[in-house]
């Protein structure tokens, strides 16, 4: 071997020649060539001379002295996106791993390439470290980077020129500056998340579902209770989504195997906050997470903006005004309850009173009223919670769910001590609430003394006012057979959905179905004898209260819903 020839080749090269991995003149060769196509040296020897790229990066480790790092035991999903131009990887062969502070570490497999690590540090402002890789293995994972970097710019499609950057998203704590940095490392899934937010408060949508499948990956809206798929994101970007979801909510990134609860708060202006009650499950193919939007100006915009008939309200609003007692609002999951007691509260909640409210969670944040979040496991129930309200001298009390005896029978007891109770049952109808509680041991004196007014409710899409068209084509037999009367058709004005470019399928907005029913002195009797769902609703209906299907009815005759709407909510 040509010693005068090897003294001319330095570092890697020279190294290599020493080691018998290449001769001399290859050597000078492929450091020409390299420098020719503007490789680095490593890339070309392997690519173009096809030698074992193991065995070259366990020379350059023993060369430079520095740690041979396996890039294939590295996360993919933790390769920070958007942080680095997908150019400048592709110009240097030189990939982002990890960002540590202020320091970037990149995996590079020719420790010479400085130019990489410079360029890389003047575009991104951050120190940057190398860290030594096998060039097969290298290459693998940056071509599958580059992918991910183009679908994930085809996938999320134009996010217009809207500043998301400006609001302020997060969980209301405080985060380390650690923490902080980490989060901004993947600005094309920052933005994208907060576009999806936007776009889910501006279409009013009340849950946003983020669902990762085998082979694709989906966001859905709840809008108007009805999902709908709006994007397919690249199924790669499941586990970044889901940590950039975690990190916003204050959450474990690193715990995937049980579900997490957290909170996101999105301040849209100076005077309108936006809350996000977040949830994470974890499935076979990821962790799907859910987003409740949580609007406090919901619970704001008034008791005639809800639905009811003027009976109704006046009932409603009669009962809020006693000093004593209980309501109770029923209804299935997301039916609207919550909206409807927050408006009695929103009534109530002025500087003379005293009220307290125990939930799980908290959905409304509302100046004035003590909110307690209910917590089981230190303790905190809602039992012991109306216990510690019964000694802080209440006026009012908000009990978020009664789901056994004893929750039960401290709210009756805070009922009839003088104490205006609200609190809301999982039942289908007024009737059923009341032998809901008589079968988990209320007694019947109990009940028949202490609740003053009942509300079963579900929520109805509103027909679009610029596309619903009349359905006069339905047959007036038909119609009776629904349950509509002679008295209601005769100035009922019915319509169906159509769809235009200001709705969704010819819906937009909700509106409320009630039955409102008070304990009169007939209704508290029958409690007493212990009378069933069926009697009970019979004498409501009697004594002149609509069921929830009569309701729905007029809200059909008025126009403001339409017939396969009710049917789809309500049973005849």
């Amino acid at each position: 071997m040509n010693e005068r020839a090897i003294g001319q080749l330095s570092g890697l090269a020279g190294r290599l020649v020493v080691e018998g991995l290449l001769n001399a003149e290859h050597a000078k060769e492929a450091q020409r060539e390299a420098a020719y196509e503007r490789v680095p040296l490593v890339k070309y020897l392997v690519d173009k001379l096809n030698l074992d790229s193991q065995r070259i990066a366990e020379v350059a480790s023993l060369e430079f002295g520095v740690p041979l790092f396996d890039i294939n035991a590295f996360s993919r999903a933790s390769l920070p996106i958007g942080l680095v131009d997908v150019n400048l990887v592709s110009k240097h062969h030189a990939l982002p791993l990890f960002r540590r502070g202020n320091r970037l570490f990149i995996a590079v497999s020719d420790p010479t390439n400085l130019a990489a690590l410079d360029e890389i540090k003047f575009h991104t402002g951050i120190n940057t470290d190398a860290i030594l890789v096998e060039e097969r293995a290298l290459s693998k994972v940056i071509t599958e980077w580059v992918e991910t970097h183009e679908s994930l710019a085809e996938g999320l499609g134009d996010l217009g020129n809207e500043d998301f950057e400006n609001i302020d998203i997060g969980s209301g704590e405080e985060r380390d500056a650690e923490e902080n940095s980490d989060a901004v490392d993947e600005t094309p899934i920052v933005r994208f998340i907060n576009k999806v937010l936007i776009d889910a408060i501006k279409q009013g949508a009340s849950d946003i579902h983020f669902e990762p499948y085998e082979k694709n990956y989906r966001v859905r809206f709840r809008t108007d209770g009805i999902l709908r798929e709006v994007v397919k994101p690249p199924k790669n970007l499941s586990a970044r989504m889901a940590a950039r979801l975690k990190i916003m909510s204050q959450m474990d990134i690193s715990e995937r195997r049980m579900p997490q609860d957290g909170r996101i708060q999105m301040k849209l202006s100076r005077n309108r906050a936006i809350d996000f009650r977040v949830n994470t499950l974890p499935t076979l193919f990821g962790e799907k997470v859910v987003l409740r939007i949580l609007d406090p100006s919901s619970a704001q915009m008034g008791i005639d903006a809800l639905g009811y008939e003027e009976e109704q309200k006046e009932m409603y609003l009669d009962a809020l005004s006693k000093p004593q007692g209980m309501i109770l609002v029923t209804g299935p999951t997301g039916s609207g309850k919550t909206v409807s007691l927050y408006t009695g509260i929103n009534l109530l909640n002025q500087p003379e009173r005293n009220i307290s409210t125990a939930e799980d969670p908290v959905e409304i944040n509302m100046e004035g009223v003590n909110q307690v979040h209910v917590n089981p496991k230190v303790g905190l129930n809602f039992a012991e919670a109306l216990r510690s309200f019964l000694r802080q001298d209440p006026d009012v009390i908000m009990v978020g769910e009664i789901r056994d005896l004893e929750t039960a029978e401290i709210a009756i007891k805070a009922a009839q001590t003088g104490h205006l109770v609200l609190s809301t049952l999982h039942t289908n109808s007024a009737a059923e609430t009341v032998t809901r509680l008589l079968n988990i041991g209320v007694p019947s004196f109990n009940l028949a003394t202490s609740v003053n007014l009942i509300i079963a409710q579900r929520l109805a899409r509103r027909l679009c006012k610029d596309c619903s068209e009349p359905a006069d084509d339905i047959p007036h037999s038909v119609l009776l057979k629904e349950g509509f009367t002679e008295e209601l058709l005769a100035q009922a004005t019915i319509k169906r959905a159509v769809g235009c470019a200001n709705c969704t399928d010819g819906y937009k907005g909700r509106v409320g179905i009630y039955e409102v029913v008070r304990i009169t002195p007939s209704i508290a009797q029958l409690i007493l004898a212990q009378g069933n769902a069926m009697e009970i609703h019979k004498q409501a209906r009697a004594e002149g209260f609509n069921d929830l299907r009569t309701s729905a009815l007029i809200k059909v005759a008025s126009g403001v819903t339409s017939l396969e709407e009710v049917n789809r909510v309500t049973t005849d």
